[in-house]
């Protein structure tokens, strides 16, 4: 999966189009991934003895990995690849402009 915690993203298809955030959880089992302030949904919590009063949670629920951009250094969204240093080591690049994310 090319999208990791911490990447700042753009979802580019559903409710949210245009919407940004950063990567707080990748669950590559499922191709889906939790990005802040997006997807949210609104959970009811029943009253129990240790909460006395029910209440609504918003949530952020996953959205699918193919939904979502990376964003470039300049802010603007690219596909992400790879390539291997002279040194041996694997980088992610930015498809647009080639440079290190």
């Amino acid at each position: 999966m090319k999208v990791r915690k911490g990447d700042r993203v753009m979802v580019i298809a559903g409710k949210d189009r245009g919407r940004e955030g950063m990567v707080k959880t990748v669950l590559p089992r499922d191709g889906k991934v939790v990005v802040e302030g997006v997807n949210v949904a609104k959970r009811h919590r029943k009253p129990t003895r240790s909460m006395e009063q029910g209440s609504i949670m918003e949530i952020e629920m996953p959205i699918a990995v193919s939904n979502v951009a990376v964003l470039d250094a300049d802010g603007k969204p690219t596909r992400v690849g790879y390539r291997v240093n002279t040194d041996g080591t694997k980088v992610r690049i930015s498809k647009r402009t080639g440079v290190e994310l």
